[in-house]
């Protein structure tokens, strides 16, 4: 029960981030690169640290690990380029959006926040000490998880109505993932190559999809500053939470 009620706080802590970015969709371009840079910060300073906690402690083929992030990377890339694309004259291409590539990138959000909470009902399998760390994390980095979720809706010419209904989806997995772990138990090797997979996944669209976009109007030190800022925010979480 008390990762439950842990997840019902990261439920508003996402729905603020993502009622931050409707807010201020004007200003779209400088939160996408906030969110670049929290995506690299994720990836550096709690993913790949994880997995390679993970590898020493039970011995794990790193080549597996690998594998599994490129397996992501490239997994998106194909059906971002090739099934929600349609076919377009490259010279028309580069200012047009593409609404299903938004729901594409906001659905695998949601799948994440739905192991944010498994993750959640993990740690508290271990020990409560445990669980509430996690949970802190979780809690914590839930509010870009918002940010991002309506960010690449929106920039994908969806509406703000449909953005709040996948922020909705992406608020209330994480509960359901905590739930879920009252019924099973993942092994430390299916966890490890899943971290992989969305290590990678992350990976593509913030460096293919989130920065370009950021930067496709105008360039300028505050974005960029902004940018370093989200790499540094997750790292001062990651170390300090």
């Amino acid at each position: 029960m008390q990762a439950i009620i842990l997840t019902i706080f990261t439920f508003f802590s996402t729905l603020l981030g993502g009622l931050f970015a409707v807010k201020f969709k004007d200003k779209l371009h400088l939160i996408m690169g906030f969110t670049a840079g929290v995506l690299l910060g994720v990836v550096s300073f709690d993913i790949f640290p994880e997995i390679i906690n993970q590898i020493k402690e039970n011995h794990f083929s790193s080549t597996e690990v690998m594998i599994a992030l490129v397996i992501g990377f490239l997994l998106f890339h194909v059906l971002e380029k090739f099934l929600v694309i349609h076919h377009l004259h490259e010279g028309d291409y580069a200012d047009h959006r593409h609404p299903q590539v938004g729901i594409l990138s906001a659905l695998a959000l949601a799948g994440h926040s739905f192991m944010d909470g498994v993750g959640i009902g993990l740690g508290f399998q271990v020990n409560p000490a445990v669980g509430l760390l996690v949970a802190i994390a979780v809690i914590s980095h839930d509010f870009t998880d918002g940010m991002n979720t309506v960010a690449l809706m929106l920039i994908n010419n969806n509406t703000p109505r449909k953005s709040k209904m996948f922020l909705v989806l992406d608020a209330v997995t994480p509960v359901l993932g905590a739930l879920s772990t009252l019924f099973f138990k993942v092994s430390s090797h299916f966890l490890v190559l899943y971290l992989g997979f969305f290590a990678g996944f992350l990976l593509y669209i913030g460096a293919s999809d989130i920065l370009p976009e950021a930067h496709s109007k105008q360039s300028s030190a505050k974005l960029i500053g902004l940018t370093v800022l989200g790499v540094v925010f997750i790292f001062l979480i990651t170390r300090f939470i």
